[in-house]
């Protein structure tokens, strides 16, 4: 298993458009993928589950993944994250 925590930086926080593309990704990747925000642990290839954690930015989540892809899960999602989900220049 690997895990990564990571800050939530871009404006809008993981609202629809943020979490459609967090969870087609995950969707990628063969590896089981959570994401993990207080006491919450949602499957991060759920899209209704990852916007149950109304996370905000400067929240902080942690990603973690198990599975036979799981360094390159949480490398490419954490990547995801850093560069604000694209919509921010």
């Amino acid at each position: 298993m690997v895990e990564e925590r990571i800050e939530i930086t871009n404006k809008l926080g993981l609202h629809a458009r943020a979490a459609a593309k967090l969870s087609h990704l995950a969707n990628s990747f063969q590896s089981d993928i959570f994401l993990i925000y207080n006491d919450d642990r949602v499957n991060a290839k759920s899209l209704l589950g990852i916007l149950t954690l109304a996370a905000s930015v400067g929240t902080a989540i942690t990603i973690s993944a198990s599975g036979k892809d799981e360094k390159e899960a949480v490398a490419t999602l954490s990547e995801l994250f850093q560069r604000k989900f694209d919509e921010e220049n």
